[in-house]
């Protein structure tokens, strides 16, 4: 993955705006319909089955596109256009996953299969030689992101969707594709793979690997339930490890992420703060409810409390939705 963090030129700007208003335009089919469900805890994933802990219904529910072969494509508009996302793809299969769990349907079962089998077939090596899922388009982040690039998140997702496949099916494809993934969730970013450790000694799973760290909250989540998957079928002590340390640093620095009246999308950046939007906010408590449940940690659970107390405001909601334009518009 190339960085680029010069600034964006006067019509890079606008054809960054016009895209997203476009995007904007589709919400009941573009990629906001895929992402922005309503997040909620799977109580199935604690009763003795393997479901995912999310429920990701709403994303069980997507319309598509798809391509011939049932895998999810998102129209991100403009100059990206349709593309495959890792992300996105792991968790449909993890989606269609829990609604197979539940009804046994074969149209879920074949959709799950079909992404896990996307899964092993698209899983490539990076520069290093590490594997890992590549997006194959450009994506304005903070620094441009340049095809390829890979993510943190998606080794996470990734991960857990081939641990329940093997577990399924026993099909060692899918055990040997998680194994090669996971090495990417071992390695140091510097030397090919998704984990930074910072000054203070803390490890943290990144979601987008930028030359300054993120550190994006739900991306490190959601990551690190993969790592605990992994390390829960494998048996591994390096996947132990990283997800005691892991969850190390979401306890000791989560209180970085609140502001005392919203959560933050990322850490704070040279004391810049990017606030969650109202859907990452929710989903920040959802997450931190799941993985209480995961970890029997209370200061998660305490936490998405306040966070709640805070999204039951409705001016803090309105104070959140009014600065997170203003960063949106001022620094991307």
């Amino acid at each position: 993955m190339h960085l680029i963090p010069e600034r964006k030129t006067a019509s890079e700007r606008a054809a960054y705006l016009a895209r997203v208003l476009r995007v904007y335009a589709h919400r009941s089919s573009g990629p906001l319909s895929f992402w922005y469900e309503r997040p909620e805890l799977n109580e199935r994933a604690f009763g003795g089955t393997d479901d995912y802990y999310m429920r990701f219904s709403g994303k069980a529910a997507y319309k598509g596109p798809f391509d011939a072969t049932g895998i999810p494509l998102l129209d991100y508009q403009g100059d990206i256009g349709r593309q495959y996302n890792p992300i996105a793809i792991a968790q449909y299969g993890l989606a269609r996953y829990n609604g197979w769990s539940a009804s046994g349907s074969a149209a879920d079962r074949g959709a799950w299969v079909a992404v896990a089998d996307w899964l092993v077939r698209e899983l490539r090596p990076n520069r290093f030689g590490v594997p890992v899922w590549m997006h194959d388009f450009d994506w304005p982040y903070k620094q441009h992101l340049e095809a390829p690039w890979y993510s943190g998140l998606a080794q996470g997702n990734g991960v857990s969707m081939l641990v329940r496949a093997g577990k399924v099916t026993g099909d060692r494809r899918y055990r040997d594709a998680a194994d090669r993934a996971f090495e990417s969730l071992q390695r140091d970013v510097a030397d090919g793979g998704v984990l930074v450790t910072d000054d203070r000694g803390d490890l943290w799973i990144e979601e987008y690997l930028v030359d300054r760290p993120s550190h994006i909250l739900n991306g490190f989540i959601w990551a690190l339930w993969g790592v605990r998957d992994y390390a829960e079928w494998s048996g591994a002590p390096a996947a132990r490890s990283v997800w005691e340390r892991s969850v190390a640093t979401l306890r000791s620095r989560l209180d970085e992420f609140d502001t005392g009246w919203w959560s933050l999308y990322e850490a704070r950046d040279n004391g810049l703060e990017m606030l969650a939007s109202r859907y990452y906010h929710a989903l920040h408590i959802t997450q931190l409810r799941v993985t209480h449940r995961l970890t029997g940690v209370a200061e998660f659970s305490a936490r998405a409390d306040r966070f709640q107390e805070y999204l039951n405001s409705a001016p803090k909601r309105a104070r959140a939705l009014a600065q997170k334009a203003l960063f949106k518009l001022r620094h991307y």
